[in-house]
């Protein structure tokens, strides 16, 4: 009977066990398995947003007579470079992306620097009437643009800016959408960190340029990076006041490559790939930037 008992009390802690492991295979997978699930994932969402810009590549570098055809290859058995030298022999691409890099990189600058400190002065300093500054900039940003179109054209050209960088250039310098991120960001700046400058004998400007300016990294790259980017492609308004050759941006020469006689389809996709490559080279320098910025953006006090 003692026996009995003995093999009994022993057999149940294994018993208890095996039941406890076969609870344990029933749950859901280890990590290995869910990191392997999640590069699939990553790869195939990659690939799809990788290949049409394969397809630029690829198509850039057929002739028009194989793009004609509609006959499918993963690669052209010989890439005709000579598309990137007619791009540039036959068309003023090198005036367009000159004219476009002025054009952005003026805007990225000043614009972002002018919406930072109207969005600070905003946003901190103590000066009557502020808020209903605010409200009407943000009601800027429900008119449609083609309401201030004409009366903006009409301004440049009686300053005879038509046909000019400064032209396509000076309207675009403040941005509404900027002041208001701006705004946004220094209202949850610290203000421990501006009251310890003006202990230190700081102005609001100095403070400003001392201790803001230099937090401000991140929203500035954001906005810098949409700035650059909405400058580049601009189309309509350069269209319109850059009327002669020596005043093209790289979209206008992009759209000058559309003829009624003949559409040079590989060409075409040549420019697209010069007219996208600055924008992938924008974003991959600042991408640093904008994740620091976000990073000290949570720190309050």
């Amino acid at each position: 009977m003692a026996t009995t008992l003995d093999t009994t009390e022993t057999t149940r802690p294994v018993i208890a066990t095996g039941a406890r492991t076969a609870q344990r295979t029933g749950r859901r997978p280890g990590p290995i398995v869910n990191q392997i699930v999640l590069y699939i994932v990553a790869i195939v969402l990659a690939a799809i947003f990788l290949f049409p810009f394969y397809l630029l590549v690829r198509n850039a570098l057929l002739t028009q007579a194989q793009i004609s055809s509609l006959e499918w290859s993963w690669w052209p058995t010989e890439a005709q470079w000579v598309n990137f030298r007619t791009l540039f022999n036959d068309y003023p691409m090198a005036t367009g992306i000159r004219n476009s890099a002025i054009i952005a990189i003026v805007n990225l600058v000043f614009q972002t620097l002018f919406a930072s400190m109207a969005a600070y002065g905003l946003a901190r300093m103590p000066v009557r009437g502020k808020d209903v500054v605010f409200y009407i900039i943000l009601l800027t940003l429900m008119i449609p643009s083609a309401v201030t179109f004409v009366p903006t054209y009409v301004v440049i050209s009686q300053l005879g800016w038509i046909n000019t960088i400064q032209g396509i250039v000076v309207p675009g310098l403040f941005s509404a959408f900027a002041v208001f991120i701006f705004r946004q960001f220094y209202l949850d700046f610290p203000k421990e960190l501006e009251d310890a400058g003006r202990l230190d004998g700081l102005s609001y400007f100095g403070v400003y340029r001392a201790l803001v300016l230099p937090n401000s990294w991140g929203v500035m790259a954001a906005i810098g990076a949409l700035s650059f980017i909405n400058s580049w492609n601009a189309f309509l308004w350069p269209l319109v006041v850059g009327q002669s050759p020596d005043s093209y941006t790289i979209q206008i020469v992009l759209s000058t490559l559309i003829t009624a006689q003949v559409i040079n389809l590989p060409v075409m996709f040549m420019g697209a790939i010069v007219a996208i490559a600055p924008l992938v080279l924008i974003f991959l320098i600042l991408q640093r930037y904008i994740v620091q910025g976000v990073t000290m953006s949570g720190i309050k006090g």
